[in-house]
């Protein structure tokens, strides 16, 4: 389908990408992206290799710009009113196509994406890449409560790299206790950028992706 706009509960309107499978999507897929005030967008290599790993296994995948980034309407709301632009984002996937959805965020995307699948049925599983975590200094919301995550029940990788400067490895272990059902990944010799790691990332991504098809 290519670009696309779509509105939020709170009339921000926002642009995204849409890209389908060549037959009958099997599910669909929401990508958000990094922090908005450190460059962060739907355009960039990490997020693209991801949307191509997904599509390739079967989902129909809508990627998006946040409020005041790029084309989308509105200004930055540190990542609490972005919570309904990933809202906004799984109602419109899953008008074009049935079955299981999966939200991916990376780095600020990644936690908006955490608090959204809290309070939203909608979403089967999540794909938390380099979650910010910890004593990292970045404009983000924190972390759910303890109580909050060990509610949550449904399936959520925890993909980071090695060298991840804004999501430590303790930080994340005591994350994935948290989460019932947490799949704790990391991947050696890279960082929270993925640089020339991206297809590595994305194939992890779409192998989760496939469990949570199956």
């Amino acid at each position: 389908m290519g670009t696309l706009r779509f509105s939020t509960e709170d009339g921000v309107s926002l642009q995204g990408d849409l890209r389908e499978p060549e037959t009958a999507a099997r599910g669909s897929a929401v990508l958000c992206h990094a922090h908005p005030r450190h460059g962060g967008s739907s355009d960039h290599p990490l997020l693209w290799a991801i949307r191509g790993e997904l599509v390739a296994r079967g989902l129909a995948v809508l990627s998006f710009d946040f409020r005041g980034v790029l084309g989308s309407a509105g200004s930055f709301g540190g990542g609490r009113t972005e919570v309904r632009d990933v809202a906004a984002a799984v109602a419109r996937v899953r008008e074009v196509a049935a079955g299981p959805t999966l939200v991916c965020g990376w780095s600020f995307g990644a936690m908006v994406a955490l608090h959204e699948a809290l309070e939203d049925p909608a979403v089967a599983g999540l794909a938390l890449v380099g979650l910010p975590i910890g004593d990292h200094g970045l404009e983000v919301p924190g972390p759910p409560t303890a109580s909050e995550l060990r509610a949550f029940r449904r399936p959520v990788l925890l993909l980071s790299g090695q060298g991840d400067q804004f999501s430590p490895r303790p930080d994340l272990e005591l994350m994935a206790r948290r989460l019932p059902t947490a799949e704790l990944v990391t991947l050696p010799g890279t960082d929270h950028f993925f640089w020339r790691r991206e297809r590595e990332a994305a194939e992890t991504i779409g192998g989760f992706a496939s469990d949570l098809l199956a």
